[in-house]
């Protein structure tokens, strides 16, 4: 792959993570209870491990390390 390639398919990649990001987490009520209530490492742990959309969020996170090598 060449490196514009890469750089073209990173930016896609960042594009898809900031619209799942504005769509769905941005104001979203259960990271803000969880913060409130138990904690912010609770909050971004669950968002990572349990939410649907932080499981997407982590798969773009992968494929944007696998671009990068």
């Amino acid at each position: 792959m060449s490196k514009e390639e890469k750089l073209s398919k990173r930016k896609e990649i960042l594009e898809k993570l900031n619209d799942l990001h504005h769509s769905y987490c941005e104001g979203c009520f259960l990271k803000a209870t969880f913060r409130k209530e138990i904690g912010k490492t609770y909050a971004q742990s669950f968002c990572i491990t349990k939410c649907t959309v932080g499981e997407k969020i982590k798969g773009y996170g992968e494929m944007l390390l696998a671009v990068s090598r």
